[in-house]
């Protein structure tokens, strides 16, 4: 026999296994999961509020167990596979466990692990049927969700499991909270998806077969960034994939996204090469013409402000779980304010609130900001949403009625105020009050602060009171809190004379 008889044909080499979430980034991205399985590290690490959302999915999870008595943890860590199918096999197998938590199932080169595998009644010649539920800290059943379930519905189904339903477990936000132990029945509602996902589960062997492909590719697929980087999530490699595109991208247009995608379309990459005859929002004009513009009307609108001159901001919290009475899971609980109030003079005077006890702060933060505001003078805010939030408190507390409604008059809002009367190159678009500062007054901003965003000043608020034991640190928070609310209503002192 001779050597060149002795040669084994070479195998064709293997793409990487998939899981769902792989899946998911693939569905979204064939750039995005090529990423994320070879050069993860060039992903942007997820922001605190990003964060916040991953951990309070996982704490909803766990709670959902416990609608299902007697059901089984796969112990097994997710890089603990063989352990993971291990644990998983023989739970299938045993008749007494009533429901699998986190089941680790393979087939076609993906691995899922299932949120919750519940054992029902047998069907046909199965001796042994499942209902899959999938478990949301979302309040409603998104598109994303059904393409979840299809490819897990792929692999169970691949793998010999006989399902009955294919359904999603959200957070219900019609259960109203009345004390004592929450009632996981009305704080879950598990919506059945079966036909919902029965026509998404046909394509998966398709997709997956391309995303294979890809992946056996020696580089990443060449895919300009654009609106579906954004959905249905913020992509990690964004400021990767957009590192090397102009300060004056087309992309930074703001407004709607179609009037971008009409102008790339075109040829067009920048937003100076934008042609002068196109239609344009007035907001895109301004970012367009890239000049400070002051309104003509300006001071006569800001003259109208009445003095002593309260710059307000609210923080809230959303709890998934809701903890006090009367209370709506996700409803916003407010916890913190700050009031800077300039007088006459010019003297400008700090007050601030924060609740940091584990009880209801609603009272103590309405009567302390009453106190606060006192009877005169306008309350700048930077949005309408101090107003509703002034609104939903006195829903639950009518016995405010009277002190808030002439508060409510005197409220003022800056922001259409600087939208409609003042344009600055350094906004590029957006007149939040993050933008909007930094450009007015360059020595201030938000990037010295320990806390920098709305996100993650709500997600720290939970810590420092229902998870951080540690005094030293919930100190440490509450200072980054105060200081973070105090910023805000600085801002408008600032930004109120631009």
């Amino acid at each position: 026999m001779s050597d060149a008889q002795n040669v084994l044909p070479a195998q064709a080499p293997m793409p990487p296994r998939l899981s769902k979430s792989k899946f998911l980034s693939g569905l979204q991205c064939h750039k995005r999961l090529y990423l994320e399985i070879y050069q993860p590290q060039l992903a942007t690490p997820p922001d605190a509020g990003t964060q916040a959302i991953l951990d309070m999915g996982t704490e909803i999870g766990e709670l959902a167990r416990k609608r299902f008595a007697g059901g089984v943890l796969v112990t097994a860590g997710y890089k603990q596979r063989e352990a993971a199918l291990t644990q998983t096999a023989a739970l299938l197998l045993d008749p007494n466990v009533p429901a699998i938590f986190e089941a680790a199932v393979q087939h076609d080169g993906v691995l899922v692990r299932v949120d919750i595998l519940e054992r029902v009644q047998p069907v046909e010649k199965s001796p042994f049927c499942w209902r899959l539920i999938e478990v949301k800290s979302s309040t409603r059943v998104k598109d994303v969700h059904a393409d979840d379930l299809a490819v897990q519905t792929h692999v169970l189904s691949g793998a010999g499991l006989t399902l009955a339903a294919t359904c999603l477990m959200h957070i219900d936000t019609g259960y109203l909270y009345e004390g004592g132990d929450v009632d996981l029945l009305r704080l879950f509602s598990i919506e059945d998806l079966t036909e919902a996902v029965a026509g998404r589960r046909a394509q998966v062997a398709e997709q997956l077969a391309a995303m294979k492909a890809m992946l056996l590719e020696s580089a990443p697929p060449v895919i300009e960034p654009d609106q579906h980087c954004h959905s249905p999530y913020e992509c990690p490699f964004w400021a990767h994939c957009t590192k090397e595109k102009p300060a004056r991208w087309i992309y930074h247009l703001p407004g709607a996204k179609q009037t971008v995608t009409r102008l790339m379309q075109q040829g067009i990459t920048t937003i100076d090469d934008i042609p002068s005859g196109t239609t344009l929002s007035l907001a895109q004009r301004r970012v367009k013409d890239n000049v400070e513009w002051v309104s003509p009307k300006l001071g006569s609108v800001l003259r109208s402000i009445q003095y002593p001159v309260h710059h307000v901001d609210f923080e809230t919290v959303m709890l998934a779980v809701p903890r006090f009475p009367s209370t709506r899971p996700y409803q916003s609980i407010p916890v913190q304010w700050s009031n800077h109030i300039e007088l006459e003079s010019g003297e400008l005077i700090h007050q601030e609130f924060l609740h940091s006890e584990a009880s209801d702060p609603r009272k103590w933060w309405a009567e302390a900001l009453i106190e606060s505001l006192g009877e005169k003078g306008s309350i700048v805010v930077y949005s309408a949403y101090e107003e509703a939030m002034i609104k939903q408190l006195l829903e639950a507390f009518p016995e405010y009625r009277s002190v808030f409604k002439p508060i409510l008059t005197r409220l003022w809002d800056l922001h259409p105020v600087i939208k409609e009367h003042y344009y600055h190159p350094a906004f590029h678009g957006s007149y939040s009050i993050k933008s909007v500062l930094p450009a007015v007054v360059p020595s201030m901003g938000y990037d010295d602060l320990v806390i920098k965003e709305g996100g993650q000043a709500a997600s720290e608020y939970y810590r420092m009171v229902f998870v951080e034991a540690d005094w030293i640190e919930q100190a440490t928070i509450k200072e980054a809190l105060l200081r973070y609310c105090a910023r805000d209503t600085m801002a408008m002192v600032n930004c109120g004379g631009c």
